[in-house]
């Protein structure tokens, strides 16, 4: 029997896990290292010894305060942690300090655009500070689980999204904004793949047009963002099939094999009562001065969603430039530092777009790490702008040879390369005399109407000059001489 996927409706929701920048854990003075040895960042406190005190780290407060106001969030003023009762093997304390009752940041949401051009808001219940766990190695030994307490105590931020988003794409461009925004904070790496951003997936299926929402799955292990969509995708696939068979579908945490492209089940869900929350004792209530959050405004960057505005409004750049010089926030400094040195907008867009950023993914680098600074992408510029050098002698030519000196001009590079075009029209017309003078025939068929034949000759001017003719001139010299004979 064929099933007919499209009387059901989705209805997904996610939470995800930033692991902050703090240099120092969310109350503790252990270092935050990813790749350190195994549990040399340990202390008392974050192995939770009888007799440790935990204490506010005011970073991590600040971090979460930010992601707070980049989603249009209320800030509470008045916060308390609690303890999340639960054993695991990672848990080092048996206990998580978490925000229950009163997050941080409540409301708030995210806006998400996808590939067909349709916006979206995707709301957010809550964002709250808690403590990382401990990482499970089930690949070190044989026969056992290690544990590496290095993580735990770290502090993260989880953003709650309300279960607002219908399809796996929707999931994704919401997680790729979230990812986008910690990065533009500098409160997280969002490096998924090393674990310092986790997401949830929480998934059901109900009849399309249905009040009530389906029986909830959730998707844990996720190490990508295509991954996270993948999971959902197949997760709502499974459901659906599973309803049309007259299956239960029970409320359970899964795990994603990326491999199989398939869930399967971890463990029946906890539900809060599970979790037997109480108010933390060991540590004060946070109050969070109205200055204290207008301190922190006054340190938030321009965001991606204010860049794109200024790029397209301001500078006149087309949607798809905008977005890809907007996914980064260093690429999106550079590129304006550029046009601090050129009025070339468009080409300066062109060259961060193409040939600087295919460097950097050639040589798997950030861009803080790329040798030429913004100015000397606006040299080349300016010299292609002013007919000095083709394009294609500097993006093939002077480009490579700068990043190897780029102590150096572009003028003096191009000069020391013999890249400088030929301006010079009476030595230009003699190039283009020789070409006519070689093809009599065929400027005979030009006359005739045949006009594509101005390829051939600029092709054997360009070959006279050894590609040193300003294409532009020659062209013009080419015709007012066809003209003229």
């Amino acid at each position: 029997m064929e099933i007919d996927f499209n009387k059901y409706e989705p209805v997904i929701g996610l939470e995800v896990h930033a692991q902050m920048l703090t240099k120092s854990k969310a109350f503790c003075s252990d270092a935050v290292e990813y790749g350190a040895p195994a549990n040399t960042l340990v202390s008392p406190i974050s192995l939770g010894h009888p007799g440790t005190l935990p204490k506010h780290n005011k970073e991590a407060v600040k971090y979460a305060i930010k992601i707070g106001i980049a989603c249009s969030c209320d800030i509470a003023e008045f916060n308390y942690y609690a303890r999340k009762n639960y054993f695991y093997a990672d848990l080092p304390k048996g206990y998580q300090i978490s925000q229950h009752t009163t997050p941080i940041c409540e409301n708030g949401f995210v806006d998400i655009k996808l590939k067909d051009g349709t916006e979206k808001k995707i709301g957010l219940t809550r964002i709250h500070m808690e403590e990382d766990t401990g990482k499970s190695m089930h690949d070190q030994d044989v026969y056992d689980t290690l544990i590496d307490y290095n993580r735990a105590g770290t502090a993260l931020v989880e953003v709650v999204s309300e279960p607002d988003m219908r399809t796996g794409e929707e999931a994704y461009q919401f997680l790729t904004e979230i990812r986008k925004l910690v990065r533009y904070l500098d409160i997280c790496d969002g490096n998924m793949e090393e674990g310092s951003m986790r997401c949830d997936a929480n998934v059901s299926v109900r009849l399309r047009g249905a009040p009530q929402f389906g029986v909830k799955v959730e998707v844990k292990n996720m190490n990508s963002i295509r991954n996270v969509q993948r999971a959902i995708d197949f997760e709502i696939k499974r459901q659906i099939e599973a309803i049309e068979k007259n299956e239960k579908i029970y409320q359970e945490t899964r795990t994603f094999d990326a491999i199989k492209g398939t869930t399967f089940v971890m463990r029946t869900k906890e539900g809060a009562s599970d979790y037997r929350y109480f108010p933390e004792p060991d540590l004060p209530p946070l109050h969070i001065t109205p200055q204290f959050i207008d301190s922190v405004k006054a340190q938030m960057p321009a965001l991606p969603k204010e860049l794109f505005e200024k790029f397209t409004k301001v500078y006149g750049l087309n949607d798809y430039d905008a977005n890809v010089l907007t996914e980064n926030k260093d690429v999106a400094e550079y590129f304006e530092t550029t046009l601090k040195h050129t009025g070339n907008i468009k080409s300066a867009a062109n060259w961060v777009m193409v040939q600087v950023k295919g460097y950097l993914n050639e040589q798997a680098i950030e861009i803080k790490d790329f040798v030429l600074q913004p100015s000397k992408i606006a040299e080349i510029i300016s010299l292609i702008d002013e007919n000095k050098i083709s394009n294609s002698a500097a993006t093939q030519n002077l480009f490579p040879a700068m990043i190897i000196e780029h102590h150096k001009s572009a003028f003096e590079i191009a000069e020391a390369l013999n890249l400088m075009q030929e301006n010079n029209s009476d030595e230009l017309q003699k190039h283009v005399d020789t070409a006519l003078a070689k093809y009599p025939e065929k400027v005979a068929e030009y006359k005739a109407g045949k006009v594509s034949l101005i390829g051939l000759f600029m092709g054997e001017v360009m070959k006279l000059s050894k590609g040193k003719a300003d294409p532009k001139l020659a062209n013009q010299l080419v015709k007012d001489t066809l003209d003229r004979s």
